[in-house]
């Protein structure tokens, strides 16, 4: 039959006549009836072989499952090898840091540990060549305290400004400095050992807006100024001022103690009661564009400007 014969008849030119379809129809079937295409449980079975039998499902009743190797999972409690912890501290490899540990250089809480496979936890105090190592990145978070909260790091009753900096980082950060449940501002967060000693030592510039039960006398302000004395001890400030067109029972206090307890000592020496603290400034950290109870981590910038201090 010619090309414009299939034409004719609307097959084109590629299609088979009926004829050869119906037998491809046919080979279909005959193998769709075929063994092969029957289901598990319709097969002939081998008479040597047990029946086989299947539940509603179509699943072979008594086929024994290949056993699941059960993976042993870490339990941070058990701790980690002294060498991963130096590795992850960022000295040195662990080939290495096996090394130093044979050697003697590196003490677990005040102790030589020369033993391979050392486990320590998390907590523990250990120091490679007399400094104390972190396997955590150093962490900075700078929270914006609202009333209510107390700064602790421990599970104390109440709510806490941990809580406030819970997903923040899973990096153990601690508060630095204090403030009082009831004392708002700027609260800074870190695992840095390092840095908490240096400013611990030094301390660092907070600057304090302060409100007191009534008007602070000018010669109190003087009296403040100059250095105050109190049960034996002097105690400083940096500055202090009325603030600009507010009433003057609300005072600016610029001071370099880590904990507020010493501005409520010094008001109250002089027979005022501390009503408001608010942290405005913490070295060269702002609240600018931190909203009361949220936080931030903070900048390369900022850090380098600590570095300064």
């Amino acid at each position: 039959m010619s090309t414009q014969d299939n034409y004719d008849k609307g097959r084109g030119p590629h299609k088979p006549g009926k004829n050869a379809r119906k037998k491809t129809v046919a080979r279909k079937n005959a193998s769709l009836k075929s063994d092969s295409y029957k289901k598990t449980e319709d097969r002939p079975q081998d008479p040597t072989k047990p029946k086989l039998k299947f539940d509603k499902t179509g699943k072979e009743i008594g086929r024994r499952e290949k056993p699941v190797k059960e993976v042993k999972k870490s339990n941070p409690e058990d701790g980690i090898r002294l060498n991963k912890y130096i590795a992850n501290s960022g000295v040195c490899s662990r080939r290495e840091a096996d090394t130093y540990i044979a050697t003697g250089l590196v003490t677990v809480n005040g102790k030589i540990i020369n033993e391979m496979g050392h486990k320590v936890q998390m907590k523990d105090d250990v120091r490679f060549d007399g400094r104390r190592l972190n396997p955590e990145p150093n962490t900075y978070v700078l929270l914006n305290k609202p009333k209510g909260f107390a700064t602790t790091d421990s599970n104390a009753k109440g709510m806490t400004v941990m809580d406030l900096v819970a997903n923040a980082t899973t990096a153990k950060i601690k508060p630095f400095g204090r403030l009082g449940r009831n004392a708002t501002g700027l609260l800074l967060f870190t695992n840095d050992d390092e840095f908490v000693q240096k400013f611990t030592k030094k301390g660092i510039s907070r600057l304090f807006h302060i409100e007191l039960d009534k008007n602070l006398k000018s010669e109190h302000l003087k009296k403040i100024k100059e250095g105050i004395t109190i049960e034996g001890k002097e105690i400083t400030v940096e500055e202090i001022s009325y603030v600009d067109n507010s009433p003057k029972s609300e005072i600016g206090l610029k001071i370099k103690h880590t904990g507020n307890s010493v501005i409520r000592t010094i008001f109250e020496h002089l027979g005022y009661d501390v009503v408001r603290v608010d942290c405005v400034t913490l070295g060269p950290l702002t609240k600018k564009d931190l909203p009361r109870g949220r936080w931030r981590t903070l900048t390369e910038k900022e850090l380098s400007m600590f570095s300064m201090i």
